[in-house]
């Protein structure tokens, strides 16, 4: 009797040492021991900040995986990731290195993508480097210790160093070396402020006095008038410069209408061939202008016109007109 409960006692220890080695085991490896496996994606990165095996693999605060190994590789580290069997990560998507909490934990955060390819088993994912608490914390003792050397600056500006006077004492020479000229500049202050005050002049006046105000109001609005009608006058010319541009009128015909410049051309070319011709003496007007004998011939007639009428005296209407028709012919 005494040995069968004996070896009750020894099987049931045994179970016992066989339950906690089991959870100890299942605690180690995240549970998942008799679980499938699911995929790998391999997380490459110039420094891990920490980040060891066993360590959760996150995407917006929920686990979907852990840390199955890390390796060095070629200049940087690699994060070996076990993704669960039902989370489905896009290509798209990055990686990083986070702090868990402020005792230093780490975690692998992975951001939600949006392409809709999937990564599979052996790829690599994206990932960006994150800032490190001990860079942060480098980069803090760095600002105290540049602090430090701006207060000390601080200080020794304001206290003088080498002999040289504080800078206090260098504000109360510069106050007590020109007080007098301080005085005076206050002084001569108020006299131009109580002058423009009581309206003593041109700025005086033009800040007091409401018609000066309005004259130079009108000035204003003259000039602005005038600045208008400069406008109008600009855009008018543009509008003509374009008319002309276009073809339009008889500076635009006569400018860009090939048609009208070649009959412009035609009647310049004439006109120069009448005035040549009338320079030589030819035709009508030509000899009217340069033929001497017929100058001599018209005076010929004027002047037996003159005497004709000279002779008529008394004479009747008849022998008047035939005394001019002899005269004449």
């Amino acid at each position: 009797m005494n040995n069968t409960l004996q070896t009750v006692r020894v099987g049931l220890f045994f179970i016992l040492g066989l339950a906690l080695a089991w959870i100890t085991f299942e605690s180690l490896n995240g549970g998942q021991v008799f679980r499938k496996r699911g995929y790998t994606v391999v997380a490459p990165f110039a420094n891990l900040k920490g980040l060891k095996t066993g360590d959760e693999v996150q995407m917006a605060g929920v686990k979907i995986g852990s840390v199955a190994t890390t390796r060095l590789a070629h200049g940087h580290v690699e994060a070996v990731l076990n993704i669960e069997p039902d989370v489905r990560v896009p290509n798209d998507a990055i990686a990083s290195v986070e702090t868990s909490s402020l005792l230093g934990s780490q975690h692998l955060a992975v951001s939600f993508g949006q392409s809709a390819v999937m990564l599979k088993d052996g790829d690599i994912i994206q990932t960006k480097n994150t800032v490190d608490m001990n860079e942060v914390i480098a980069q803090l003792g760095s600002l105290g210790a540049k602090l430090e050397g701006v207060a000390d600056n601080i200080g020794k500006a304001l206290g003088g160093e080498n002999g040289s006077g504080s800078l206090f004492n260098k504000l109360d020479k510069l106050v007590t070396d020109n007080g007098p000229k301080l005085t005076d500049t206050i002084s001569n202050l108020q006299d131009i402020t109580a002058k423009i005050k009581n309206g003593d002049g041109t700025f005086g006046k033009l800040v007091n006095d409401p018609k000066l105000h309005d004259e130079l109001l009108a000035s204003v609005n003259e000039i602005k008038g005038a600045a208008a009608d400069a406008r109008t006058f600009m855009s008018d010319a543009k509008t003509i410069v374009a008319d002309v541009k276009a073809g339009k009128g008889a500076v635009g015909a006569l400018l860009y209408d090939p048609a009208t410049a070649d009959n412009f051309k035609v009647t310049v070319g004439n006109i120069r061939s009448i005035s040549d011709k009338i320079a030589r003496g030819e035709g009508t007007l030509g000899k009217l202008l340069n033929d001497d004998g017929l100058y001599k011939d018209v005076q010929g007639v004027v002047k037996k016109a003159d005497r004709a009428l000279d002779g008529l005296g008394d004479q009747g209407p008849i022998t008047a007109v035939g005394v001019a028709a002899n005269a004449l012919f």
